[in-house]
């Protein structure tokens, strides 16, 4: 029996535990309190392991940031909005956009030490770039068909529209602490999960529809 297939299955699945873990260290402590050994002990490896499928530290937490922003990436493609009208694929790519932040907050977390270190690392990532192109090219998809029909307004592009949904959702992980304790909120809670949600779906609807109705 050939255990060539065993192997290769064995090293996947030891290279997804560690990234795993390491996302949850990383995100937790940061690039700079990060500690190879604590990822090893939570895995029960050794460094030694850890470098020989990653190379190091530095190339370790880049693997990290790229798996992270690729699971929001793949996410989006999931979404079938062709059947849909203009403004209910907008409302119901913010919902999962809005989800998957409140599900993933080692994503949002590590956004924000990335930004600390004002995007040292991010910058290395190459591949980042063309995985953000089909985010766009599924919201310009929808934006074009509202255009056209008459629904949407024609000044906003497709990074409009993804800043305003991003800049959103990522303050209901970054801020939940605060904001909450100042508020008395629980952002966490689901009456008030179910009701954010809707939010960013009608603030968005509402933008882009505007100018439309202004024009009427």
């Amino acid at each position: 029996m050939d255990e060539t297939p065993i192997r290769q299955r064995d090293a996947v699945r030891t290279r997804a535990e560690l990234l795993d873990v390491a996302t949850e260290v990383f995100a937790d402590s940061g690039y700079s309190g990060a500690r190879i050994d604590e990822i090893a002990r939570r895995t029960r490896t050794t460094k030694r392991m850890i470098y020989y499928y990653f190379g190091g530290k530095e190339q370790l937490y880049l693997a990290v940031l790229e798996k992270a922003y690729r699971g929001i990436r793949e996410k989006e493609q999931t979404l079938q909005v062709q059947d849909l009208d203009p403004a209910e694929s907008l409302r119901r790519l913010a919902e999962l956009t809005y989800d998957h932040h409140l599900e993933n907050t080692e994503f949002i977390r590590l956004v924000a030490i990335e930004n600390i270190h004002r995007g040292r690392f991010i910058r290395q990532i190459d591949s980042l770039r063309d995985l953000g192109k089909p985010a766009l090219g599924l919201l310009e998809e929808v934006l074009v068909r509202g255009r056209e029909d008459g629904t949407f307004r024609a000044d906003v592009d497709a990074v409009d529209v993804h800043l305003l949904i991003s800049s959103y959702c990522v303050f209901q992980v970054a801020n939940r602490y605060t904001f909450g304790h100042l508020f008395d909120l629980d952002l966490d809670a689901a009456e008030n999960r179910d009701r954010l949600r809707r939010v960013i779906g009608d603030v968005v609807v509402a933008w882009l529809t505007a100018a439309a109705r202004t024009a009427e």
